[in-house]
C-alpha cells in the first residue's frame, strides 16, 4: 500500500486496537497475487476483527460483530449478515475513538464467553 491517507488511517484503527486491549495479536493472513500484502487479522481468544484496504476505504471486519452492542451505531457496512458487521472508512469519515475502542474490548469479551 502506498503512502496514502489508507495507510494514516490504518495506523490510526492499529493503535485504538492495541489500545483497546494490548495483549492482541496481529497476523497478516490470505496473501494472494491480488493482494501479495495479505489482511491483517487481530485475535485474542480467537478471530476478534480483520483490516482490510480497498481503493477507496478501510474496512474493519469484526468476526462476530452482530452480537456485540454498538449504541453509538459505529457499524455501517454488513448490517444484515448473520455474525459480523464492519465499518467502512472513508477519507473524511471520522471515527469515534471511545466507542470503537469499547467494541474492540466488547469482542474479546465475547471471545472470551
Amino acid at each position: 500500500m502506498s503512502n496514502d491517507w489508507r495507510a494514516t488511517r490504518v495506523d490510526e484503527v492499529r493503535s485504538l486496537i492495541v489500545r483497546a486491549e494490548p495483549d492482541i495479536t496481529e497476523e497478516v493472513k490470505w496473501r494472494k497475487p491480488s493482494n501479495p500484502d495479505g489482511v491483517p487479522t487481530f485475535s485474542l481468544d480467537g478471530l476478534v476483527l480483520t483490516l482490510e484496504t480497498y481503493k477507496d476505504k478501510i474496512k474493519v471486519t469484526f468476526a462476530k460483530g452482530a452480537s456485540l452492542p454498538d449504541p453509538a451505531k459505529v457499524f455501517n457496512a454488513s448490517l444484515d449478515a448473520g455474525t459480523r458487521r464492519a465499518i467502512d472508512l472513508k477519507e473524511s469519515d471520522v471515527l469515534d475513538p471511545e466507542a470503537f475502542v469499547a467494541l474492540v474490548q466488547a469482542a474479546v469479551a465475547v471471545n472470551r464467553e
